[in-house]
Order: C-alpha cells, then sequence, then structure tokens
C-alpha cells in the first residue's frame, strides 16, 4: 500500500530517521528542529569533497568540477584571512551578476565564519554604498559592471578591500583582480580552520525595498541549514513516492539545475547551497534568454527549474518546445512572486503531469519556503501555496490581535527554525515584525479545514472600494485568465465616491487585439461588480519588476495618479 506524502515525511522525521526531528529552544523560542547533519553552511562546503570530479558550475563553455571548486575556494578563503585579515563575524560582501566566483566567493567566506553580505545586482552605485555602510562590510567582491558603480563612493569605504572580478582592462584603481587573489591562494585544497556554531550568523540579506529603504535580514547558519534540509527531505519523500508507485525511472539522470534567481535574492541563494550540498550540477546564465535556456535544458540535461512566475510562462510558450528533448526535466519550481493558477495547468497539460510543478511561499526573513505545495497536491489545489514543512508553524492573525477562524482572512505569522533572529542595527523594525519567535509577514490568508494556505494580497496591497476589500492576487488570477493578457497587475488608485478604485495595468499578447471593455467584461461574469477594475490600462511593454520578478506597484501606481484617475482605458502608463 503506498504512504501519503504525510506519513512519508513522518516516517523521514521520526526517531532514528535520517531527518529526525526534536523539540530544542532558540534563542528562548521553543521549536522543532533537525538533529542531523549539516549544522553549518562550512559543513556543506566541507563534504562536497566526495564528489571529486563530478560536474559542478556550468558557465557558457567555461566549467568547474567540485574538487576544483573547493580548492579555490580554501585558496580564496586563506587569503581572506591573511591579506585582508577577514575573521569570524566579519562581514563580506558580494556585488555581481550570477558569476561562477559568486558561489566561489560565498562559499570562501562561509569557510571562514565570515557572514556574507549579498547586494542587489540591479542597484546604483548610491544604493550599493548605502548596503556596504549599513553592513559594515570589511571587503566587497564585484564584478566590473558594479565595482564602475561603487567607484565614486570608495573614498568614503572602510574597506579593507575590493575585489573586481570579470572587469576587461585597466583596473578600477585602489582594487584588485580576482586572479591575482586566485593565484596568491595557492593549490592547498585544505579549508582555513575555524569555530562555527550553528546559530551563529551567515548572511545578511537586504530587503527588496519595494515599499521603502532595504533592512538587512540576518540569516544564521541553522537558518540556512534548516532550509537546506528541507529541501532535500521534499525530494527524498518525492523519491519515496515514487519508488513505492512504481514510477521511478531505471537511471536517472544526475542532478541539474538551470539557476535562474540571482544569487543575492534567498531562492537564488538556496539553489546554490542546496545543490551544492548534494552534489549536483548548476548552469548559470549571464541573463534570462528564452531561446537558450531551452537549449541549456536539453544538452546539459537539466532536471529542475526554479522560476518567477514571468519566465515560467515565457518557457512555456517558447517556439517549438514541444519537439525538443527535455525529458530530463522533473520539476519546475516556481515563487518570488504570485503564481497564476493558470501556470500549473498548463505544466500539467504541456507536460502530461511528466513535471512536478513546486510552489513555495517565503520571504528573505523566513530564509525560503517555509510552505510548499508539491505535485498531485498542486495540481488539485493549483490557487494555493500549499501546507508548511516540518518545524514550520504558521498562524492567520486578525488585524486586532486574535487568530482568525478556519477559513478567515489575516495577516500570516510564521514561526520556526527557518525565521531569521531580527534586522541588522535595526532594534525597532525587529520589535515590530517580530513576537516571541513569530514573524509578521505582511501577507493577507487563509487556512482552509485541510490545512492548506493561501495567501490573498499584500497587508498594504488590499483596495479597499466603498468599504469592501478587494485583493488584488484575486483580480489579477481571473485577468491571466483572459487569452489576450500575457501580464497584469491590480492596484489601487484614489476615488473621491469609493474612497480608492480598483485599476489593472495589462500587457496584451502581440496580435490579439486586446480591448479594454473586453477584458472588463469577462472579469465581469468571474467577480464581484465592486472587483471589476473600473480602469484598465493597456501598454506594450513590460510591467516594472524588480530583480525576482515582483511588480513594483508603487510605481505603477504613481505613473497613473500622475495621468488622472479617469475610468477610461488608455495607452501608456
Amino acid at each position: 500500500m503506498t504512504r501519503t506524502r504525510d506519513q512519508v515525511i513522518g516516517d523521514l522525521t521520526s526517531a532514528g530517521g535520517p531527518f529526525q526531528i526534536v523539540e530544542q529552544t532558540v534563542h528562548g523560542v521553543p521549536m522543532r528542529v533537525y538533529a542531523v547533519p549539516p549544522r553549518t553552511l562550512r559543513d556543506v562546503l566541507a563534504a562536497t569533497a566526495q564528489f571529486g570530479d563530478n560536474p559542478f558550475l556550468v558557465y557558457s563553455d567555461e566549467r568547474w568540477t567540485f574538487a576544483e571548486h573547493l580548492r579555490i575556494v580554501a585558496g580564496v578563503a586563506r587569503h581572506f584571512r591573511d591579506a585582508f585579515g577577514v575573521a569570524k563575524g566579519d562581514r563580506v560582501a558580494i556585488a555581481m551578476r550570477n558569476y561562477p566566483e559568486w558561489a566561489m566567493a560565498f562559499w570562501a567566506c562561509q569557510a571562514l565564519g565570515a557572514v556574507t553580505v549579498p547586494l542587489n545586482a540591479w542597484w546604483t552605485g548610491s544604493e550599493l554604498a548605502y548596503a556596504l555602510r549599513d553592513s559594515g562590510a570589511k571587503v566587497v567582491v564585484a564584478d566590473g559592471e558594479r565595482a564602475e558603480r561603487i567607484r565614486p563612493e570608495l573614498p568614503g569605504l572602510a574597506l579593507a578591500a575590493v575585489v573586481v572580478v570579470r572587469a576587461p582592462g585597466t583596473p578600477v584603481p585602489g582594487t584588485l583582480r580576482w586572479e591575482d587573489v586566485l593565484a596568491a591562494g595557492g593549490q592547498d585544497t585544505q579549508l582555513p580552520e575555524a569555530d562555527i556554531d550553528t546559530d551563529d550568523d551567515a548572511t545578511i540579506l537586504y530587503t527588496s525595498g519595494t515599499t521603502g529603504a532595504p533592512k538587512g535580514a540576518i540569516g544564521t547558519h541553522r537558518n540556512h541549514c534548516t532550509n537546506f534540509l528541507n529541501t532535500v527531505l521534499g525530494g527524498a519523500v518525492g523519491l519515496v513516492l515514487a519508488s513505492e508507485s512504481g514510477d521511478v525511472p531505471a537511471a536517472p539522470p544526475p542532478l541539474c539545475a538551470l539557476q535562474t534567481f540571482p544569487f543575492f535574492h534567498i531562492a537564488g541563494l538556496t539553489g546554490l547551497y542546496t545543490y551544492t550540498g548534494v552534489g549536483g550540477k548548476l548552469v548559470l546564465m549571464y541573463r534570462w534568454d528564452t531561446t537558450e535556456a531551452v537549449r541549456l535544458i536539453e544538452t546539459e540535461h537539466v532536471t529542475a527549474l526554479a522560476m518567477v512566475p514571468t519566465l515560467v510562462r515565457r518557457l512555456l510558450e517558447a517556439p517549438g518546445l514541444a519537439s525538443r528533448e527535455l525529458s530530463s526535466l522533473a520539476g519546475i519550481a516556481s515563487g518570488g512572486a504570485p503564481v497564476p493558477p493558470d501556470l500549473i495547468t498548463r505544466i500539467e497539460s504541456d507536460f502530461n503531469r511528466k513535471v512536478s510543478p513546486v510552489n513555495g511561499y517565503g520571504l528573505t526573513e523566513t530564509t525560503s519556503a517555509v510552505i510548499a505545495n508539491v505535485g498531485e497536491a498542486y495540481f488539485e489545489h493549483p490557487d494555493s501555496v500549499g501546507r508548511p514543512v516540518p518545524g514550520t508553524d504558521v498562524r492567520v492573525v486578525d488585524p486586532g490581535g486574535p487568530d482568525a477562524r478556519t477559513g478567515d482572512i489575516g495577516e500570516l505569522w510564521v514561526r520556526g527554525p527557518n525565521v531569521v533572529r531580527g534586522y541588522w542595527n535595526r532594534p525597532a523594525e525587529t520589535s515590530e515584525a517580530f513576537t516571541d519567535g513569530w514573524f509578521h509577514t505582511g501577507d493577507l490568508g487563509y487556512i482552509d479545514a485541510d490545512g492548506y494556505v493561501y495567501v490573498v494580497d499584500r497587508l498594504k496591497d488590499v483596495v479597499i472600494r466603498g468599504g469592501e476589500n478587494v485583493y488584488c492576487a484575486e483580480v489579477e488570477n481571473v485577468l491571466f485568465q483572459h487569452p489576450a493578457v500575457f501580464d497584469a497587475a491590480v492596484i489601487g488608485l484614489p476615488d473621491p465616491e469609493f474612497g480608492e478604485e480598483v485599476a489593472a495595468v495589462i500587457q496584451p499578447r502581440p496580435g490579439t487585439g486586446a480591448d479594454a471593455d473586453d477584458i472588463r467584461a469577462f472579469a465581469g461574469v468571474r467577480l464581484a461588480a465592486f472587483k471589476v477594475p473600473t480602469r484598465i490600462v493597456l501598454r506594450d511593454e513590460p510591467l516594472p519588476r524588480n530583480a525576482v520578478g515582483k511588480v513594483l506597484k508603487r510605481e505603477l501606481r504613481g505613473k497613473l495618479a500622475d495621468a488622472g484617475g479617469h475610468p477610461e482605458p488608455a495607452e501608456g502608463a
């Protein structure tokens, strides 16, 4: 008899199981934690010695094995320690594209017990300088583009070193070349000695800043190792269920992921250390290109993808996709922004259920996904983000404070070993966002009778029209069902009569002859009248998004407000 997913998880996490979970108090908060290794990210790195000459990093025509990577990391770590004085607890910032050197610099920091500070590669020079000052970074490793951006800021930054990666031509004055660091590091594969505890700080990841100045969320080794084990456990559960149903291929391809999330985002960082830890291959791209992505999936035998919904849609609509040899692909995970249910339907139909969809709900402050919807459950509940992962508690809180009833909407609060210990040098913001270990996500949602969690909107994005709450995600999901809609975002605009009006900004599919009145009528038969957008703006250019795919609604709201609040459809936002 085939066990259920819950039964398999229970067996694997029980006493003596390979993923045993025990009760423990962390930072004064009782929680359920993994009793098994790894305890630190350094442990994850050290264990990669077993993978030897297996391929690890692929970028264009460049390749590194696990053995080569470990040798480079050990040398860089020694040089950081000996030449720059980097020690446990010191902050080292990384500012670059998803180059292979990003991974190497990150692991060198973790080998020393230093705190890695990933910086948003989209930031301007002043934004980068803000984070360098705020974190108190001792060293920054930057690619040529980012080094040029911070060049005017360098005199005001207290940095021991600026190491520049992939910078053709003359180096920025006062900086060191990555190649010189590699040469000075030597060939010894032995990692420098370091005494690191599981509750020591490992990273400072800055929030996206879509609603204000970025704050640095402090991630510990326990946070990241819990996230790593959650991911590995999910894979193990899938293998057990497939084995018991007789659905395992005789010779499954080696694990390989096409990395699309930037490493500076928690989803990208999760992909980096997960595939490092399990001995998988990571394929990197300079920037997203749908045609090139399809080629890489085919030629590198990619088994897993993790992407924002916009890129999932572009992949599914790639010309000639059905004729390509993509049999290695086993899973497509999406997150970073709300996932329209129609995408899951497309994955189900286009791949005949041979590719498992995954939706992970999480934030920077929860160290990636703490709620997950996987496989058959996702096909059956495509509008849900799933159920909490082991060790994670989720509650729904009314604005007044008490917990909401089953099925009622409130703010989602999360507690568990994934939740960060607070914000860097921000005691007031930490106190406001964390209560007795519970993190206030700022997302509105509900939990149904079967324990499935549904996210309906950001707390600050709810449109209140005439006293009625309109959840933007619900309206967006309906708009995505219209055949002429390629991308959509719903926002609230000031309205003298109702307080706010519901507005939609839509990027139509080319050649569909999209019509605002037709789209409004389509929504009108699927939504209550007060939820139907009174203003629909059609624009040919893509919606503005941040580096991980979230629509910059504040920017849209400002543009539409400046254009006036008239309900007539207009071109260009």
